[in-house]
């Protein structure tokens, strides 16, 4: 189903998932990258942890041969303490196929994990109701949000060309955090072995 997005962007369209309250995969696209980090920058400034829950966020550009590159994010950190960066890759890595993604290196440490929970139930209907929501040459924005039609979490993403949502259960979601739970523990561990030699 598509319908407009609101009257500062009439073009804008929504692909939206029925959601029950539980958690949604959100792909956003932008002409350009500096749109997906305005949008990214607004998200972070409304996200509390009560109101707008926003467990993770990556912001990729996607170049005309279709390979996505991760930007560099900010190491803004949820409530519960896990980065945005390695659950918003995780879940990149769970709507994505590793054609598009290159190799696991792309998404550094949360490669592995991404691994462990591509048996994620519905992944592939995930995929490919997603995989297609950024086109080539622009930017776009790979969130896994607990209420995606948030006012504030709209308003943010005001500005994309278009966004596409699925509702995915509490239990994916948890696995998404948790793989990035064990990436987080898998890159401080090397971090300190690095340090120690």
């Amino acid at each position: 189903m598509t319908e407009n997005q609101g009257t500062d962007r009439p073009d804008a369209d929504i692909v939206a998932g029925v959601t029950d309250g539980a958690y949604a995969l959100v792909v956003a696209d932008f002409a350009d990258t500096e749109s997906a980090w305005s949008a990214y920058e607004d998200l972070k400034s409304v996200e509390d942890g009560r109101t707008v829950v926003i467990e993770g966020i990556v912001v990729v550009k996607r170049g005309e041969d279709g390979q996505l590159e991760i930007q560099k994010s900010t190491d803004h950190s949820t409530r519960s303490g896990l980065r945005w960066g390695l659950v918003g890759g995780i879940a990149l890595g769970v709507v994505f196929p590793p054609s598009i993604l290159g190799s696991a290196a792309v998404l550094g440490t949360t490669g592995a994990a991404v691994g462990k929970i591509r048996q994620l139930h519905h992944r592939h209907d995930l995929a490919e109701d997603l995989q297609d929501s950024i086109a080539p040459g622009h930017s776009g924005i790979v969130a896994l949000v607990s209420d995606p039609r948030a006012v504030k979490i709209r308003e943010a993403l005001a500005m994309a060309d278009a966004i596409v949502e699925r509702t995915i259960d509490k239990v994916a979601a948890d696995d998404i955090k948790a793989a990035a739970e064990e990436a987080a523990a898998e890159e401080k561990a090397a971090k300190d072995t690095s340090t120690e030699k």
